[in-house]
C-alpha cells in the first residue's frame, strides 16, 4: 500500500524556519515527480514547490528564494526546507507524488502537516 507520510510541521515566529519531511513506503519514489502543496485556512489548496526524478526544482512565485525542496531518493523521502517564514505561509502541508506519465496530476497524497507562522 502506498503511504506518503509528513512531518516537521509546528509554531514557528515570523522569520524562523522549519523543514518538512515526506517519508513515502509501499513502492520506490526514486522515479516520480514529487511535490508540496498547502492549504491556508479558509482558502484552496495551492502549489509550493516540484522535484522531478531528475532533481529538477520549480518552486511557487511566493516561495521562491525561501524555500527549498530536495530528495534524498535512496530513503524515499523528500524534504521542504521553509527559511524567512512569514505569517502568511500559515497552512497545512502536503506532500505528493506523480506516477511518470500522468502528468500534471498527482496520484498520491499524504494526510498534511500544520505549520502556523506568529507575528
Amino acid at each position: 500500500q502506498v503511504q506518503l507520510v509528513e512531518s516537521g510541521g509546528g509554531l514557528v515566529q515570523a522569520g524562523g524556519s522549519l523543514r518538512l519531511s515526506c517519508a513515502a513506503s509501499g513502492r520506490t519514489f526514486s522515479g516520480y515527480t514529487m511535490g508540496w502543496f498547502r492549504r491556508p485556512p479558509g482558502k484552496q489548496r495551492e502549489f509550493v514547490a516540484t522535484i522531478s526524478s531528475r532533481d529538477s526544482t520549480y518552486y511557487a512565485n511566493s516561495v521562491k528564494g525561501r524555500f527549498t525542496i530536495s530528495r534524498d531518493s535512496a530513503k524515499d523521502t523528500v524534504y521542504l526546507q521553509m527559511n524567512s517564514l512569514k505569517p502568511e505561509d500559515t497552512a497545512v502541508y502536503y506532500c505528493a507524488a506523480q506516477v511518470p506519465g500522468t502528468s500534471p496530476s498527482y496520484n498520491y497524497w499524504g494526510q498534511g502537516t500544520q505549520v502556523t507562522v506568529s507575528s
